[in-house]
């Protein structure tokens, strides 16, 4: 047996198929069955600067020395970097720099390794 999803409106379980329709019992909600199938959104692709795609987990080596904000630290040219996290916002990669710790970078400016 199929597992119907839950009202969108109230959330009961209790939901069943009338014909194209999906109903709610509680509520007295219906919805078309398509919109019941989960239409996700596509999965972001991050690429470095070479154009080479990123996942979690990849290791990159750093393209170009970068000023750390706020410090007179720099991360220099080949620094590698291992294990890094994909994130949405301004920098793609969240990662942990040896020597640095926590950072924050855009794919521009590594590669994979």
């Amino acid at each position: 047996m199929s597992q119907l999803p839950p009202c969108p409106k109230c959330g009961s379980e209790y939901t069943y198929e009338d014909g194209e329709l999906m109903v709610c019992p509680e509520c007295a909600h219906e919805w078309p069955r398509v919109a019941s199938v989960d239409i996700s959104e596509p999965e972001r692709i991050v690429r470095d600067a070479h154009g080479n795609v990123l996942r979690d987990g990849d290791s990159v080596t750093v393209i170009k020395d970068l000023k750390i904000r706020g410090t007179s630290s720099v991360v220099k040219v080949g620094t590698k970097v291992k294990g890094i996290r994909l994130v949405d916002g301004d920098h793609d990669i969240d990662c942990r720099i040896e020597g640095i710790g926590a950072m924050q970078l855009k794919s521009e400016f590594v590669r994979k390794a």
